[in-house]
């Protein structure tokens, strides 16, 4: 990994970045999954092989980065489901601190995104995502 491209991300106001070699492709300084959807939808597939930095990566996180084409993820924060799921798609990791799963908002239980990626394949998750807009 790139010690100092990771340092930089870490301090961006950016909430992701997507990296095809070494070629800055996409970034987003919007929150929660919103950056994953747009470049699946904008971009995918650009490469089966770029590099996601990414601030928090829980499962729904990890699930549309396989579907993204995600080689390799880079976060200060991910889920030990997370982890779990990229380890099973034989994806790369670095994630600086890992917790249990990640919480919601107010801290009171596991986020609903995570919550619904349980069991779920990245094509699985990812049609969930786009019937639920549509729905709305």
């Amino acid at each position: 990994m790139n010690e100092s491209l990771f340092n930089d991300f870490l301090v961006s106001k950016e909430s992701l970045w997507v990296y095809d070699g070494d070629e800055l492709v996409f970034k987003s300084s919007k929150d929660r999954l919103q950056p994953l959807l747009e470049y699946i939808g904008g971009f995918t597939p650009h490469s089966c092989k770029v590099k996601i930095f990414d601030k928090i990566v829980g499962n729904a996180a990890a699930l549309l980065s396989i579907k993204a084409g995600c080689q390799a993820l880079y976060s200060p924060l991910g889920s030990e489901i997370a982890i779990q799921t990229l380890d099973g798609y034989h994806i790369k990791h670095h994630i600086t601190k890992v917790v249990p799963y990640i919480k919601r908002v107010d801290q009171q239980g596991m986020c609903p995104m995570e919550e619904l990626s349980i069991s779920k394949s990245p094509e699985e998750f990812y049609q969930v995502l786009k019937q639920r807009a549509a729905d709305t």
